[in-house]
Formats: C-alpha cells, structure tokens, sequence
C-alpha cells in the first residue's frame, strides 16, 4: 500500500509560509494608528492605501491560507505584495536582500497551483 504525504506537506507549505508572512505583517497593523501614517508608497497610490494593501498581502490573506478558507484566491494579494517587494521595492538590492520576498513568492505560487490540499477548511465542507 502506497501512503501519500501531499496533502500533509501542503498543509505544512500552508502553516509554514503564511506563520512566517504574519510575523511581518502583524506588526505594521501599528503603523494604521500613526498620525500622520509614514509608510513606503511603492507604486504610487499613497501612503495610507500602500500600508492597506500591504497589510491585506501580509496579514489578512496569510490568516485565510493559514486556515485554508479560499486558499487559492487569499494567495493572490500575498504574491502581488511579495511580487511589488521584489520588483519594486528591492529592485535595485542585490539578490541576498530580495531573496526572502522572492521565497515568499515562490510559495504563495506553489500553493496558488496546487490548492489548500485536504486538511484545510474549504475541503471539510465538501465532505
């Protein structure tokens, strides 16, 4: 009889990826109540709505993966943000600077492709 792990490895990709994305955003959630906000504006949409947008990629969307509630749609915002971190914000770094936010993308895309797997709440409901 052969065991299949995939779905223990995607929910260990799953608890793995969006813990460690959270670390990074929960503490931005601070910045919201600065006055007046001083946050990066990457690609020009303003202060206030970059940190927004940062926080939906950082913290909002890695809780949805996390639980694997619409594992494969909350990704998105996470690798748009990691996409913007590497592409914008370190562009110009070297590879060992923008390599985190290059990881990152790598597995928000990897769980973009193969889904939450079975232990994961959108999964349970269709039993």
């Amino acid at each position: 009889m052969k065991k299949s792990y995939t779905d223990l490895g995607l929910l260990l990709l799953r608890i793995g990826f969006a813990g460690m994305l959270l670390t990074h955003g929960i503490p931005k959630i601070n910045l919201l109540f600065e006055s007046p906000i001083k946050f990066a504006d990457p690609i020009g949409v303003g202060e206030t709505t970059s940190l927004i947008l940062a926080l939906i990629g950082e913290v909002i969307a890695p809780i949805f993966i996390l639980i694997g509630f619409k594992t494969k749609l909350a990704t998105i915002p996470s690798i748009i943000t990691m996409g913007v971190a590497v592409l914008v914000v370190h562009a110009a770094d070297p590879f060992g600077v923008k390599e985190k936010a290059l990881l990152y993308l790598v597995g928000f895309l990897a769980i973009l492709l193969m889904g939450a797997g079975k232990y994961a709440i959108d999964t349970s409901k269709k039993r």
